[in-house]
Formats: structure tokens, sequence, C-alpha cells
């Protein structure tokens, strides 16, 4: 077994030392005559570079690994974010269509309460509507103690939608025009004819057509010629609901079987079905 030699390894590493400054010396004095590169600086920058690349090319491979990575969970995070915004968008966007649609009514029904500058009137919302009596009646919040009474009219948007029938102390109960019930909705009625015999017809508004989503108006007399798109108000007569309230225009004019009298559809110019707010008209400034 050979023993170690340190001297004979001690003249290596010197022999090393000697070469490689060597090597800097002369690469030092060929940048200084700009000249081209030498064959031993050639080989050893070639050995050098590749060095280098062998050993950069794991890190910068791990480098942009990581980096890599870091964009994918920013992106995910990006993604969730996103999908977040858009699960609320939905949401957000029907709440503004339902400010907007609030703000509508209470322009509408402010616009209708300065129009009624005869009479006292009480605005109201509408708290409570059945199913199941969807076209017979609501309630709205006020009652006896906002000053409330049966058989006030109520209005909504541009016209009357219906009558009060109960009052409570803070809540009370509105029948409407849409109702099948006979016996109660039963209201005088005028129609203003503006051709060429004008004149005022009188009626009572006494049902519902479901199918045409008219009121239908009977019993009417008068000598005027009443047309499509006259104007249809309350008359005031039978103390129940102060005159002139508008109601709607006529929409079609049909001649009963006997071929005497006539009955008359009325386009309502509220929406009866889509009531939100209301106006109840007290009574005319200075009448009971």
């Amino acid at each position: 077994m050979k023993k170690f030699n340190p001297n004979k390894n001690i003249i290596i590493i010197l022999i090393i030392v000697i070469v490689v400054v060597v090597v800097i010396s002369v690469t030092a004095a060929s940048r200084d005559e700009d000249s081209e590169a030498s064959f031993p600086q050639s080989v050893v920058n070639d050995v050098v570079g590749f060095a280098d690349s062998i050993v950069t090319a794991p890190v910068n491979w791990i480098t942009d690994g990581v980096a890599s990575l870091q964009d994918l969970f920013s992106t995910y995070e990006e993604n969730q974010n996103l999908k977040s915004t858009l699960d609320s968008y939905e949401s957000v966007v029907q709440q503004n269509s339902d400010y907007e649609q609030q703000i509508a009514d209470l322009q509408q029904q402010l616009e209708l309460t300065n129009t009624l500058s005869d009479y006292d009137t009480v605005n109201a919302n509408v708290i409570s509507r059945s199913p199941d009596a969807w076209q017979d009646n609501l309630v709205i919040d006020v009652g006896s103690n906002d000053g409330i009474a049966k058989n006030m009219a109520v209005m909504s948007q541009h016209g009357i939608v219906g009558r009060v029938v109960e009052v409570s102390d803070n809540t009370s109960k509105v029948e409407l025009l849409t109702t099948d019930n006979e016996t109660t909705n039963h209201y005088p009625v005028k129609i203003t004819a503006t051709g060429e015999t004008a004149g005022i017809s009188y009626g009572v508004l006494g049902s519902y057509d479901n199918e045409k989503n008219q009121l239908v108006i009977s019993q009417v007399t008068g000598t005027a010629d009443i047309a499509v798109g006259d104007l249809v108000q309350t008359s005031g007569l039978g103390g129940n609901s102060p005159a002139n309230l508008v109601i709607g225009t006529v929409a079609e004019i049909v001649a009963d079987s006997d071929g005497l009298t006539s009955q008359i559809y009325v386009t309502p110019s509220a929406d009866l079905y889509n009531i939100s707010v209301v106006t109840v008209v007290e009574r005319a400034v200075g009448g009971e």
C-alpha cells in the first residue's frame, strides 16, 4: 500500500495555482491590448462557462418553478375572488332593480299626491296581500290613528284601485276594484265624452273582466256619444267616494243583448296587480 505523500500534493496544487495565475495574467494583458483571446484562455473560458451553466441550470429551473407555483396560487386566489364577486353580482343587480322600482313607485305616488290638491290625502305602504285573495283585498300600514275611515277611496300610481272596508288603529283593509264581491264593488262613475256629441254619461262600475284585465261599467245613462279613449272618473254620487278621481279610459263599448244599453270596458290607469304604495283620499278640503 502506497503511503500518502503530502509534498507531492502540495507541488500539484502549486502548479495549478501558477497555471491559473498565468492564465489570468495573460487574459488581463489580452484585454489591455484589445486582442483576441488565446487558445488557453478560450479553453478556460469555455470550461468555466460550461461549469457555470451546469450549476445555474438547476437553480434557474427551481427558481422558475417556484415563480410558476406562486403565479398559479395567485391565479387561483384571483379566480376565487372573481367567483365570489360574480355570485354576489346577481343579487346586487336585483337589489338595485328593486330600489329603482321603489323609487319609481314613490315618484308616481308623489305626482299623484300633487294632482290631488283638492283633497286631504294620506300616503301608505302595502304591508300584506294574501295570495289566495290577491284580487280581493290588501292591507296598508295606516288606520284610524292616521285619520282613515271606512269607504275612503284608495289610489295608486295614476288611478283609483279600491276603497277602505275595514279600519283598525294602525292598519286598514282595502277592497280592490278587481274583487268579485258583487255586493260592495259598485262605484258610481262618469264618462266624459269629447266626440261630436260631447257630454257626460253616468254608470256603475260593478265588475272586472279577468281575461281582458279591464273594468266593466253597466247601467250607462246619458246622450253623449262615448268613444274609445274617453276618460272615466268617479262621479261622487252616493257619497262613498269623492268626485273626479281617475279610474281609467274607455277601451271597448259592447251593446247588451237587448240592444238598448251598453257595457263599457275600461282600461285601468293604475296597475291593479303591482301595488306597493297607495294614497288614501280622505275627503274634499272643506267637505265632509
